[in-house]
């Protein structure tokens, strides 16, 4: 592989795009369209716009066709590929499955797998806009609020994993926490940048989970339970001085912040 994949967008699943648009404004601080693109199959899109007028992804509106497939609402992330028919063929090879056969839409080709473990997420070759050739994505921050700070996989085999996403699409893996009884915090990089991590199983299924940058940890804190979303961890404190939390929104999908403590 030429160059390790970074994750270019990330796309909220749920059945309420106007509800999720006021829980995520008062949390993140993000707008969110109050109404859909026009897409291919009708399909209900919604940018999600940063305060500096840049995108930090988008919101797919869940018809009771994809309910009733089994969709549910749920963040999920979108990797690069140069090529995704030949990822997915890759894939599916090693263990993973697919979702949604790779398809053609206006800004690029996506499909949706699973790893072999079950956790879902987009490959994408993406077509960028006139005049921003060669640019990168910047929906993924280490340092910036509104967007998408670490990208954190509970998965029921660490090990297959990160060997998985190191194989497919290129990634290191360097570093550890102990977590106690739970196992080891695996921290993962792409160059010398840190994805996130991957650790044991700890939701009901293998799945990413995907933390979003605050300006403010205790504001968005009291902004999640007053705008109807539930506190699944509260905040806690991490290596560098910042605070990490994991909440649920109005809708059923699940979410982390981090950010500093002003108060």
């Amino acid at each position: 592989m030429s160059e390790a994949s970074n994750f270019i967008w990330y796309e909220l699943m749920t059945t309420d795009p106007k509800g999720a648009a006021t829980f995520y404004g008062a949390v993140v601080g993000w707008t969110i369209a109050a109404e859909g693109e026009a897409t291919a199959g009708g399909v209900d899109y919604r940018m999600i716009g940063r305060s500096d007028g840049g995108q930090a992804g988008g919101v797919l509106a869940l018809d009771a066709d994809m309910l009733a497939g089994g969709a549910r609402p749920i963040w999920l992330g979108y990797l690069h590929t140069p090529d995704v028919d030949a990822a997915v063929a890759a894939i599916v090879a090693d263990g993973g499955a697919v979702q949604m056969p790779a398809m053609d839409i206006p800004v690029g080709r996506i499909a949706m797998v699973t790893d072999p473990q079950g956790a879902p997420f987009y490959i994408m070759d993406p077509v960028p806009p006139p005049g921003m050739e060669g640019m990168e994505s910047d929906v993924f921050s280490v340092t910036e609020a509104q967007r998408v700070r670490w990208n954190e996989l509970s998965t029921s085999d660490p090990d297959a994993a990160i060997a998985f996403y190191k194989r497919h699409f290129g990634w290191g893996q360097e570093g550890e926490m102990d977590m106690g009884e739970i196992g080891a915090y695996r921290f993962i990089q792409r160059g010398d940048v840190g994805l996130g991590a991957v650790m044991p199983l700890m939701t009901p299924a293998p799945m990413w989970s995907y933390y979003i940058g605050v300006d403010d940890i205790d504001r968005a804190r009291a902004a999640v339970t007053a705008n109807g979303g539930t506190i699944t961890s509260e905040p806690m404190e991490i290596p560098g001085g910042e605070f990490s939390m994991n909440g649920v929104d109005p809708q059923g999908a699940s979410f982390g912040l981090v950010g500093p403590r002003k108060g």
